[in-house]
């Protein structure tokens, strides 16, 4: 969604970097460019302006000594970010836990913003926290609204709550209610309340979600919108705001291709925290709203801390665990131990979307890579593995001409793929008994295998010859080279 945003954030300071002092007049068109990056964004103006007259006001407070320093534009840089982050809304914010459960979540907000799907995405979320969450199916307008967060409970396996069929019928304002009785006596320590939208904003829309949240006293009322209706999102927020009032936002489509201004206004504006974020549509592609993250993705500096965290989630601990110990015991990586990998990626999601995170994704170079990687590598590197036999997968040496046109066959690739596929892993193993045997086995792991099949950063410690493979772990080289 910011893809635009931080190649403009990044030819500004392309430029600053080329500078050596810096003159007022430098720090003046760097944030004109700003300026102009983020209204074309759809950054609300009242935002823009004061952003970027926050931006000139430090730097210039500081010229004498950023002046005195090894690299200017980078300290402009750093202000940049802290005032980005600032307007983001400075730090990631956790829900509220009511003294007394069930702790109960309210979800307001247009039709077509995706609340229905975003209160499944929730409830797994909190259940993954450990909790035990219901949601309650007080959207009776829409058509089938009630048997949609039907399926999507199934989906994530988390009851609904849905005395009425809806379609119209029925008193949402008495569903939830009940709703809040049900929990207490099954003992749910979470409820997640959907309501109805409207595809614009009206006063029987704001009526019946104010008597709704009379009723069930929230502890979090959540404010749902589409990150991708610009300027809009900015106008039904403040209207929300006024008419029913929430204490959050969450914000839904963030993968989509629009300019992503929301983002950028909607805290600053409402004075309420973004407090999560969908970034796709499957029920994982939804977490915590952290606002330094957010600006360092931006700014073109990645979020490795999000897809580290992701990884581990994917990862199972036994299994990595089993795999560190077998790496610094001096034993070799199999193509078993890569499978087991391959699998646990394919967990994580869209692989674009996770490279996408790396530092540097939105340059040139890499950004051009990206966009023509494809998906289905994985599946089709996968079945090349599964199509041998297990004494193959533990010794490739024994992978004779025969051998090899038989995986072909099974796996339904070229030759060509299964030999490339098997010199690629040969290469990568090479690679991981040189940085085990001039590394410690933690930073060969954290360097090679920590996150497979995503590049990793540079290993400080041992830097590898250039004429070997490109990377030590074999996954990453299957998905770059095949």
């Amino acid at each position: 969604m910011f893809d635009s945003l931080s190649a403009k954030f990044s030819g500004a300071f392309s430029a600053l970097r080329k500078k050596g002092r810096l003159k007022e007049s430098d720090l003046a068109e760097v944030a004109a460019e700003i300026r102009l990056a983020l209204l074309d964004s759809d950054v609300a103006l009242e935002v823009t302006e004061n952003f970027v007259a926050r931006i000139q006001e430090r730097a210039l407070e500081v010229l004498p000594e950023i002046n005195k320093g090894i690299n200017p534009s980078q300290q402009v840089f750093d202000i940049v970010h802290e005032e980005l982050v600032a307007i983001l809304g400075g730090s990631a914010r956790r829900i509220r836990f009511s003294k007394n459960p069930p702790t109960v979540i309210l979800l307001v907000g247009l039709q077509g913003a995706g609340k229905t799907s975003l209160a499944g995405k929730l409830a797994k979320y909190l259940k993954d926290q450990g909790n035990t969450p219901l949601l309650v199916a007080s959207d009776l307008q829409r058509p089938n609204a009630v048997t949609q967060l039907q399926v999507v409970g199934e989906s994530v396996g988390i009851p609904v709550f849905a005395p009425e069929p809806g379609n119209g019928v029925g008193d949402p304002v008495a569903v939830a209610k009940a709703g809040i009785k049900f929990a207490n006596d099954k003992l749910h320590n979470m409820v997640i309340v959907d309501t109805a939208g409207r595809l614009g904003v009206d006063e029987e829309l704001m009526g019946q979600a104010r008597r709704i949240k009379e009723a069930v006293n929230p502890s979090e009322t959540l404010f749902v919108v589409d990150a991708m209706i610009g300027q809009d999102a900015v106008r039904t927020a403040k209207a929300f705001l006024d008419g029913v009032g929430f204490d959050g936002v969450v914000l839904t489509k963030l993968d989509g291709d629009a300019r992503g201004g929301a983002a950028l206004s909607i805290a600053q504006l409402t004075g309420r925290p973004i407090i999560f974020a969908a970034t796709g549509e499957k029920v994982t592609d939804f977490d915590l709203f952290y606002p330094d993250r957010m600006a360092s993705r931006i700014l073109g500096l990645g979020d490795v801390q999000t897809l580290a965290e992701q990884a581990k989630r994917a990862f199972d601990p036994t299994a990595s665990a089993a795999l560190e110990s077998k790496f610094a015991a001096g034993e070799d990586f199999t193509l078993n131990d890569f499978l087991q990998q391959l699998e646990a990626m394919k967990k994580m999601g869209s692989m674009t979307k996770l490279l996408g995170l790396l530092p540097g994704a939105n340059s040139g170079a890499m950004k051009k890579q990206l966009e023509n990687f494809d998906e289905r590598e994985l599946v089709r590197t996968q079945a090349i593995v599964q199509s041998m036999t297990p004494l193959e997968r533990a010794n490739p040496k024994v992978l004779n001409g025969s051998r090899r046109a038989r995986i072909a066959v099974g796996s339904g690739r070229s030759v060509s793929e299964i030999n490339n596929l098997v010199d690629r892993f040969t290469q990568a193993q090479k690679m991981m008994r040189q940085m085990r045997t001039k590394g410690s086995p933690m930073a060969a792991m954290a360097g090679g295998m920590g996150a497979p099949g995503l590049p990793s950063a540079p290993n400080r410690g041992v830097q590898p010859p250039k004429k070997k493979s490109k990377s030590g772990n074999p996954a990453k080289r299957a998905l770059e080279e095949g």
